[in-house]
């Protein structure tokens, strides 16, 4: 393995992590389990739930440095690469901001049914944000469809009425939604790669800005920053960023050692995984182990998982090469935000038809609940890879 070649273990923990996404969205909570759940804000502790999205978080900075290598490798200037950083992270925040306002649409108001807006805004979003094939040679064809995209969402963002007093009822951007965070936290360690590049040390030391900045925000030691928090609130709390820098430095380590020294990797990564998850434990005398309050400690004892979850994907896929057993999961990790998103608009078709689809939602019993989730979740990645097959994948 050098250093440029690829990291299977990455889009098999990826397509993973989206699959436990897309399980715990469809779970229902009334029935199933609760350790598979959520917990409360004030709770002191975590379900898988909350392991899952900074899971995805800590394999999104781990890909970055071998994703910006290639382009670093094409000779792309360094205005290029910023505007591609720039570009996604806007994508995100869009998008983000857009889904988490779909529950807030009134219909009486708005003059579209809340499932329909819903359905309307995914189908912009994949008109516009589809990977196209050929374009050159099809330019006129997927311009127009960009545009109808564009226009879609440009309508129900001018619609849009939630009859809340906020913002006279228009959008808000709130807590950015999911892809929004996902954004946030991308836009820092993307453009920490680009100034650093593989020197481990110096993202070492954004990564323990952020932790701070993450620390003194639990402190309420910002309250002098309340006027932006709307704005960078995302950045000042430092949670997220300080996650996704975290599997920054993972990408890093494994990018500059070389397979002849995979034991290294191997025990690093163990040793890492301990470290994090003892370091929580540790901070647990100042912050609960909260996912809805973003403390310190649930941070670090998610990222001592997904180091140990990783060295576990590693060992098996790219050092023993045993690859066959993840082909399920290859289409969520090379198709992730497609394999996150189709399932939504399959939801809101569901909903607007009245017919009881999701049958294993109405069970009392927590094993067909669960075993039902599970099926959808498979399906859904599957989805995804059908839909590629039909060149239908977004890109940001």
């Amino acid at each position: 393995m050098n250093n440029h070649s690829r990291i299977y273990s990455i889009d098999i923990m990826r397509g993973l992590t989206l699959l436990f996404m897309l399980l715990v969205n469809d779970l229902n909570m009334q029935v199933a389990p609760s350790w598979l759940g959520h917990m409360k804000a004030t709770f002191d502790g975590m379900g898988l739930a909350d392991w899952v999205f900074p899971g995805f978080l800590f394999i999104t900075g781990m890909a970055i440095p071998f994703a910006f290598s290639k382009r670093l490798e094409k000779k792309e200037s360094q205005y290029d690469i910023s505007k591609h950083i720039l570009i996604r992270f806007i994508s995100l925040i869009i998008i983000g901001v857009l889904m988490l306002n779909t529950e807030r649409v009134d219909p009486e108001l708005t003059g579209i049914g809340k499932n329909l807006w819903a359905t309307l805004m995914y189908l912009g979003v994949f008109l516009f944000w589809n990977d196209y094939l050929k374009k050159d040679e099809r330019f006129l064809l997927v311009t127009s469809l960009k545009l109808i995209g564009l226009a879609i969402l440009v309508f129900l963002v001018l619609k849009f009425r939630s009859g809340e007093p906020e913002n006279n009822g228009s959008l808000i951007t709130g807590w950015w939604g999911i892809l929004g965070l996902i954004g946030w936290g991308y836009l820092v360690s993307a453009f920490t790669y680009l100034v650093c590049r593989d020197s481990i040390l110096k993202s070492s030391v954004m990564l323990v800005i952020f932790l701070v900045m993450n620390m003194l925000s639990g402190w309420n030691m910002f309250g002098k920053l309340d006027s932006i928090k709307p704005y960078l609130g995302v950045l000042i709390d430092g949670n997220v960023p300080f996650i996704v820098l975290t599997g920054l430095i993972g990408g890093l380590i494994i990018k500059k050692f070389r397979s002849e020294r995979y034991h290294f990797v191997m025990l690093t990564f163990i040793g890492l995984g301990i470290f994090c998850i003892a370091s929580g434990f540790i901070l647990r005398n100042w912050f609960i182990i909260s996912k809805i309050q973003g403390t310190p400690s649930w941070g670090m004892i998610c990222n001592g998982i997904s180091f140990l979850l990783f060295a576990l994907i590693f060992l098996i896929v790219d050092v023993k090469k045993k690859r066959r057993w993840s082909l399920f999961l290859k289409p969520a990790g090379e198709n992730s935000l497609t394999a996150y998103l189709a399932p939504d608009i399959l939801y809101n078709m569901i909903w607007m038809s009245g017919v009881p689809v999701l049958i294993y939602k109405q069970s009392q019993n927590p094993w067909i609940a669960v075993i039902g989730s599970l099926v959808w979740a498979l399906l859904m990645v599957g989805l995804a890879g059908l839909l590629s097959r039909f060149n239908i994948r977004l890109r940001i």
